[in-house]
């Protein structure tokens, strides 16, 4: 709802006094329009009908059926989407939503690139700031890179909470911190808004074919609101108090980095024994050998396709959240994870031959290089 339409309502409630009314900042200016209403000096004393004039818009604007996001149903025909991060993953997961019949709008860094041209050819709306994208949605998703870049589009002072209408709900699917995720969490709670933590997993075919297994922390009655959306997105688990959601993937990052480890040298292994690899590939991934990593990047290894559905880059930072638990005594619970160590650094091996921007599947080439190939 406009500023217009909030003064309108004023006007409409024949309020009488509304200092601390955002809403009217700039009605004196305008007295021959709004001549019932009448800005007096702010006294602290008036703040209990200051709160008053403000439950009366909230009703008000009901009846005049402009809804605030949560808890009211999320549908297509009321329910505005926001996203920021168009990158493989993002871009895919958007588009779910815009064939779901969403309307959407996005925040781009660099408005030309394909996917932020094919977005736009589907209907997307592109925004100007992320905080303008707050002010025209009710729900906004973020898939981004790295903890640093969730928190100047979150929490800077013209980040996504400085546009937020009451209610709203941040939905961040970057695989971040937990910690980072809390502090999100409590700074949306301050200004009536909501935050969940819902990083996923699938690579980009389940971000294509939505399929994707998001893992969601925060207030369970939000995650639950939210399922519509994350239907259209994949299967949602909801973990947890805020946090949990993150701390779920890196537990997942753990696993996934372990498997891609032992694919690679399983394959490099065979082709040394004189195997052929893709027979070998067809014989053990029926087995116990067989698993969603295998399926998702075993032929991809094979064939050399290294074109990322996650960048290797990314797999170093997961990892590295996960190890530094040992380092920094988190909430004094202290793990020891010696496997996930070596797999950050052979994945930090990639970043430092130049492949970081490969796919997590590139791993394989790093073990061919320690086998003198």
């Amino acid at each position: 709802m406009s500023n217009t339409d909030k003064r309108a309502i004023c006007s409409k409630l024949n309020i009488q006094q509304a200092h601390y009314h955002e809403y009217c900042s700039n009605v004196d200016a305008k007295k021959s329009l709004f001549s019932k209403l009448n800005h007096p000096k702010p006294n602290p004393i008036k703040a209990r009908r200051t709160r008053f004039i403000i439950q009366q818009l909230q009703i008000k604007s009901n009846q005049m059926g402009t809804l605030t996001p949560f808890p009211n149903p999320i549908t297509p025909s009321q329910t505005r989407i926001g996203w920021i991060g168009i990158g493989v993953m993002g871009a895919a997961m958007a588009s779910r939503l815009l064939s779901a019949g969403y309307s959407l709008s996005f925040y781009a860094r660099t408005p030309s690139k394909p996917s932020s041209l094919s977005l736009q050819s589907q209907g997307a709306v592109l925004a100007s700031s992320p905080r303008d994208l707050a002010r025209s949605c009710d729900v906004i998703f973020t898939m981004l890179g790295h903890p640093p870049d969730v928190r100047q589009i979150v929490l800077d002072s013209d980040g996504l909470l400085s546009g937020l209408n009451p209610n709203s709900v941040i939905v961040d699917t970057t695989s971040s911190h937990p910690a980072l995720a809390r502090e999100i969490f409590s700074a949306a709670r301050k200004i009536d808004c909501w935050a969940v933590d819902a990083p996923v997993s699938g690579g980009d075919v389940g971000a294509r074919d939505g399929k994707l297994a998001i893992l969601a922390g925060g207030d369970g009655e939000v995650v639950k609101w939210l399922t519509p959306l994350f239907d259209i997105l994949g299967k949602v688990t909801y973990m947890g108090q805020a946090g949990c959601g993150q701390s779920c993937k890196i537990g997942n990052q753990i696993i996934v980095g372990a498997n891609l480890l032992g694919l690679s040298e399983g394959l490099v292994f065979a082709e040394k024994a004189g195997l052929d690899v893709a027979q070998l590939f067809e014989a053990v991934r029926s087995g116990a050998a067989g698993s969603m990593v295998m399926e998702l990047f075993g032929e991809r290894m094979i064939g050399r396709d290294f074109r990322p559905g996650g960048f290797a880059e990314y797999q170093v930072k997961d990892l590295g959240m996960g190890v530094d638990v040992v380092e920094q005594g988190d909430d004094e619970k202290v793990v020891v994870l010696p496997g996930a160590a070596l797999c950050k650094q052979l994945f930090s091996g990639m970043v430092a031959n130049g492949d970081g921007k490969l796919g997590t599947q590139g791993l394989i080439t790093v073990i061919q290089r320690l086998n003198g190939k």
